[in-house]
């Protein structure tokens, strides 16, 4: 059974500490899947699950480089964070990036993943940000969001995602 929440987050900072709460959620071998259009805020909840691992070096997106590998400074699981808004080839492009080999002791965060990495793990974490009033503007950052949680498989049917609100 999945487990899943809605949640509104009301600005940026906001969208960090939401990170930051979900980073005390996960563990090694975590997948999380975000999505949601440019400037949804997928960027800022990264960086915020960053500081909540206590991972080295700044998040920003991964764009040009596709994937980043922050490693924890507290003992913890390094984050690795992967933009596959470029990536068309699915799940054989991704394999390039031996993510299936990263994923047992990371935290493996994709933006862009959506119809492209599922098949890593029947376990994930599937984060939809949403602008909760409609607005189109990928440079506004001021517009609430709407971050629905869905947590998919055995790993997530006894975590109350609910406590992230």
């Amino acid at each position: 059974m999945d487990v899943q929440t809605t949640l509104t987050v009301a600005s940026p900072e906001s969208m960090t500490g939401l990170g930051k709460r979900l980073a005390a959620l996960l563990r090694a071998g975590d997948l999380v899947l975000l999505s949601g259009e440019l400037g949804a805020g997928k960027t800022t909840l990264t960086r915020g699950l960053g500081e909540g691992l206590g991972v080295r070096g700044a998040v920003t997106s991964p764009t040009f480089v596709i994937a980043r590998v922050h490693p924890s400074l507290v003992a913890g699981p390094p984050l690795v964070h992967v933009d596959a808004y470029r990536l068309g080839g699915g799940l054989d492009e991704m394999e390039d990036l031996d993510l299936d080999v990263s994923l047992p002791e990371s935290v493996v965060v994709v933006e862009w993943g959506e119809g492209k990495v599922e098949g890593l793990s029947e376990n994930r974490l599937e984060v939809r940000i949403e602008r909760a009033l409609g607005g189109t503007d990928p440079e506004d950052d001021s517009d609430p969001r709407r971050v629905r949680l869905t947590g998919l498989g055995a790993r997530w049917a006894d975590v109350d995602l609910a406590v992230l609100g």
